[in-house]
């Protein structure tokens, strides 16, 4: 608790100096005394709502800026998704706005039937290759290549070669829950 008081109080420093601001100048403004200001943003002071609202106030800053907040672990822990063949591992959180998986398509894989829904999907090969069909196209994309289309356009993807193939994908809402969700 000690700890955080005196980074409420280096944080306000920090800002105050942003603003070019001295300590009499913000003290003057806010009403309180240049020693209180001082002994506050030296930790030596404890901060209270009284002496942060005015201060807050004429920095144009919350007073949550000033609380230090816990970082989450940025680990992604989600099962790994099976669903006809495909082994999809989730890459980014669930409630993250971009969905980014990373999908092996198996090496006996047939082309699945054209689909088509709103979106957009962006894929990476990793390893292997992967076929493409994309309206009236048909591509074999190889390691280190790259895609991108709007998923309006009927298309499948499947390993080809034998082989196989791991893709990075990224789509947003509507491309992912077509993707990753099996269907009642």
């Amino acid at each position: 608790m000690l700890d955080d008081t005196r980074q409420v109080g280096a944080k306000l420093r920090a800002v105050r100096q942003d603003r070019g601001l001295t300590l009499e100048q913000l003290a003057a403004s806010a009403g309180v005394s240049a020693s209180t200001l001082s002994r506050l943003e030296a930790g030596k002071r404890q901060a209270s709502l009284e002496l942060l609202l005015p201060l807050t106030r004429r920095l144009g800053i919350r007073l949550d800026d000033l609380v230090p907040h816990e970082q989450a672990d940025p680990r992604v822990r989600r099962p790994i998704i099976r669903r006809d063949g495909l082994i999809i591992a989730p890459l980014a959180p669930e409630s993250s706005p971009i969905s980014t998986y990373k999908i092996t398509y198996p090496a006996h894989g047939t082309l699945p039937e054209l689909r088509v829904h709103d979106g957009y999907e962006w894929l990476y090969v990793l390893t292997g290759k992967l076929r493409l069909r994309l309206g009236e196209q048909d591509l074999t994309l190889g390691r280190g290549e790259a895609a991108e289309f709007d998923t309006r356009i009927p298309h499948a993807m499947s390993a080809a070669g034998g082989r196989p193939a791991q893709v990075i994908s990224i789509f947003n809402e509507a491309g992912a829950r077509m993707h990753t969700h099996t269907s009642d």
